[in-house]
């Protein structure tokens, strides 16, 4: 055994101190995936596989050495300290979506490698966190998103493809800070291409801006109140929309210049490959913002500045004024219940629900891939502070810029009302085909029936028929299905 392992395990039997250990443990039969954290020479790794044997295993190793060691037992995936990815990063890549998930400490190992250890499991606790935050709410809107999904490929008209930009972009959230930093955006205006949150839009129309896009991933119907907003402020030929294909959108985006967003799995990309349908390939963050920033590096090579991501309540406000959800909290008032009371008991629940602090941990877990054209424009939440204060936003402000340039039309030349049968069957087809069965029903599973762990193929195809067949009737009764989604 190598001198430096050898600290690690028992120098007499270290296969029976491993399989000791995880008996310990005393580990349920049905988790599937295991996260292993610096198991040294791996003698862990052969025992897991005897009590889980179809389980996921992955190591994660804060000492380098490990990779070249021969006589290690590895794991399906491994990370070393050096690699160019982030845990967080890592996991997303390797874990499941669908698994159980444990994390597996070698103790021996935070011994000799103490904090780094340490780094190891809080890193890849917040992801399990993240990850079963995300269960949580695709089991509430996973049938939504779906219908969302077919709904909208009925829907989008007026879809439009990119080429890449090489202008600075502003990315405004809807946190409190907003409001501070609108004089500045504004001063910038004509040399910046904005990029809007739709929760951000009636802060920045009170200061006088008008954003070049508009994104939206909500696929909750209170979404719709925000892209109310962008009727009325921008009117469908001043703006562009980049949507999530599953977010909520009401019957008037068919119309308007549409960047559809994908999330890169499988049933979403067999479907669009099916009907022709351009979109660009964002993965699903959980907030906004993240997907905004995505979106942003990927439209553009210039710098990126991000404005009114608090992802914290301020006092009793959680969101920049004027705000979309402001005339439901008004007209709600009463004597005994009036506004400041009912901002008080929303931003407690915020605070108690513990979201904002997920997505503050996703971004400071990803702040060191971050390209180093990312920059904060002050007032953001106290994760962006390590990244770098840029002294030129807004270059020349006497240059105007302009980023429409960049985006063309695409004619679809398909009926609308046939996409989403002609998506679903492909969708279908393919969960006849052994290659990609085990992955759709991992994916579309948990979406529609997140209470059974195993679901047969027959019974997603038949969601999926019942699902589409709402939209293929008349473009009419698409139009007027709002009210049946949300």
């Amino acid at each position: 055994m190598n001198e430096f392992a050898a600290r690690l395990h028992s120098g007499y039997n270290p296969q029976a101190e491993a399989r000791r250990y995880i008996d310990a443990l005393k580990i349920d039969k049905d988790i599937n995936c295991f996260i292993l954290v610096e198991p040294g020479m791996g003698y862990v790794v052969p025992v897991l596989r005897d009590k889980c044997p179809d389980c996921k295993i992955i190591v994660l190793h804060a000492d380098v050495r490990f990779r070249e060691l021969s006589g290690v037992f590895q794991g399906d995936a491994v990370w070393y300290a050096d690699s160019e990815a982030g845990v967080q990063e890592f996991l997303e890549a390797e874990v499941p979506a669908a698994a159980r998930t444990r994390i597996v400490e070698w103790r021996p190992g935070l011994n000799v490698y103490g904090d780094k250890v340490l780094g190891l499991v809080r890193e890849s606790a917040e992801f399990i966190k993240r990850m079963e935050a995300g269960r949580r709410t695709d089991a509430f809107f996973g049938r939504r998103w779906v219908r969302n999904f077919f709904r909208n490929l009925a829907l989008f008209q007026n879809t439009l493809m990119y080429r890449k930009m090489d202008i600075p972009v502003v990315i405004t959230g809807s946190g409190p800070s907003l409001e501070a930093v609108l004089p500045k955006i504004l001063a910038a205006r004509e040399s910046v291409f904005i990029l809007a949150a739709s929760s951000s839009l009636q802060a920045l129309a009170a200061g006088g801006i008008t954003p070049d896009m508009v994104i939206s991933t909500d696929g909750g119907g209170w979404a719709l109140t925000h892209l109310y907003s962008f009727f009325r402020r921008l009117g469908s030929k001043r703006g562009i929309l980049a949507l999530s294909l599953c977010a909520a959108v009401p019957s008037q985006c068919s119309g308007v210049p549409l960047l559809p967003m994908n999330d890169g799995s499988l049933w979403q990309g067999i479907a669009l490959h099916a009907i022709g349908f351009p979109s660009v390939l964002i993965p699903q963050r959980g907030t906004v913002t993240a997907s905004a920033l995505d979106l942003a590096l990927e439209l553009s090579g210039g710098n990126i500045f991000l404005a009114g991501m608090d992802l914290s309540v301020c006092d009793i406000r959680s969101h920049a004024r004027p705000n979309g959800f402001d005339h439901l909290l008004f007209g709600a008032a009463t004597r005994l219940r009036p506004v400041y009371t009912q901002y008080f008991i929303r931003s407690g629940g915020i605070k108690s629900g513990g979201s904002l602090d997920v997505y503050a941990a996703w971004f400071k877990s990803r702040l060191g891939s971050f390209p180093k054209r990312v920059f904060s424009l002050g007032g953001n939440h106290e994760v962006f502070d390590e990244l770098a204060r840029e002294n030129s936003f807004g270059g020349n402000g006497n240059s105007r810029v302009s980023g429409r340039n960049h985006f063309e039309p695409v004619k679809q030349a398909d009926i609308p009302e046939g996409r989403a049968r002609r998506a679903a069957e492909a969708i279908i087809a393919a969960l006849g085909d052994p290659r990609y069965a085990q992955t759709l029903c991992a994916e579309l599973s948990p979406l529609l029936f997140p209470s059974q762990t195993e679901v047969p193929a027959d019974e997603i195809t038949g969601v999926l028929r019942e699902i589409a067949g709402r939209y293929c009737e008349s473009k009419r009764k698409v139009s007027n299905s709002d009210s049946h989604l949300f």
